[in-house]
């Protein structure tokens, strides 16, 4: 049986993980994961979801802040593992430990070399792209730069959000990756080297690019929003303080860009570059996340029509 150590840290990653340990075929020596960090406005110290899988299944957990140079990972490598799978482990693994192993492939949640980085699922909404995928590759100490073993896509539904696709994906890429370890074990399966000249980034999103530009047009809004969706959540401005915009929808209206264009009981349209967003989850400042029609029953009661977001 092939000895393995696990490194992850979402609910992506501990799908991929509940997938290698019903397998049968593997065994998880231990289990590497970020460590535990306070979340939400209450800052409750939380585990990563690989952590509770691996507490279901009684097996050792190392979560360093950083693996190199670390005890963790002497420990790590003293287990004397055939090879490492890690899936949005959030870490560089350092050349010394990948060494110590005969194998280690990442579970990558893009259509590589598209989308190398932190924040694959993110961009390829933003950007509109019409199928998302994930790739088994191997790992060398360039980010996700590894030879290709296999991939696979699916397609992008209006409906879907980072949360959405990160769940489709995570089983994608959980078949994927169960389907082709054995041959790639055996050698019936040679890995394919990236085209450097189709490479593209996805690097973490940072806090000026969860803003809403209202000039955009409404698609362009709307993928934004949804790709923004359940983190780290895409806003603009109301009455001077941070408004977030977790779900929208793309109506027929049209109007100045960020101008109420309607606003009844239940219902809330904003124009946009191009077209025009029926918002449908927010949050104003100092408020909880709340459904439209309970922003306009409340704080939003002050709101008109002509009014403008982003000022």
């Amino acid at each position: 049986m092939t000895k393995i150590i696990f490194m992850g840290t979402p609910a992506f990653a501990a799908t991929v993980l509940e997938g290698i340990l019903a397998d049968g075929g593997y065994q998880v020596l231990a289990v590497v994961t970020q460590p535990d960090r306070a979340v939400g406005r209450k800052r409750q110290i939380q585990m990563t979801p690989v952590k509770e899988v691996a507490l279901a299944h009684d097996l050792p957990i190392y979560q360093p802040e950083k693996l190199s140079g670390s005890q963790e990972m002497a420990d790590i490598m003293a287990l004397g593992a055939d090879g490492i799978v890690t899936a949005a482990f959030g870490q560089f693994l350092p050349t010394k430990l990948l060494d110590s192993v005969d194998f280690a492939v990442n579970v990558h949640a893009s259509l590589l070399p598209k989308y190398r980085g932190g924040a694959p699922i993110h961009y390829a909404l933003i950007n509109g792209d019409e199928r998302a995928g994930v790739t088994i590759m191997e790992m060398v100490k360039e980010m996700d730069a590894g030879d290709m073993i296999a991939s696979d896509s699916i397609p992008i539904e209006d409906s879907d959000n980072v949360g959405t696709l990160f769940e489709k994906l995570a089983i994608v890429g959980r078949d994927l990756l169960l389907k082709n370890l054995p041959d790639y074990l055996s050698g019936a399966l040679v890995p394919v080297p990236q085209n450097p000249d189709e490479v593209t980034f996805s690097p973490n999103i940072k806090p000026e690019e969860e803003q809403l530009d209202w000039t955009k047009s409404a698609r362009q809004l709307f993928n934004q929003i949804r790709g923004m969706y359940p983190w780290p959540v895409a806003h603009t401005y109301w009455q001077g303080q941070r408004f977030k915009i977790y779900e929208a929808s793309l109506t027929e209206s049209s109007g100045p860009a960020g101008q109420v264009l309607v606003k009844t009981k239940k219902e809330l349209i904003v124009g946009t570059g191009q077209g025009a967003l029926s918002l449908k989850t927010v949050q104003p400042a100092g408020k909880p996340k709340m459904g439209i029609v309970d922003f306009l029953n409340g704080a939003g009661r002050e709101l008109e029509v002509g009014d403008f977001f982003g000022q």
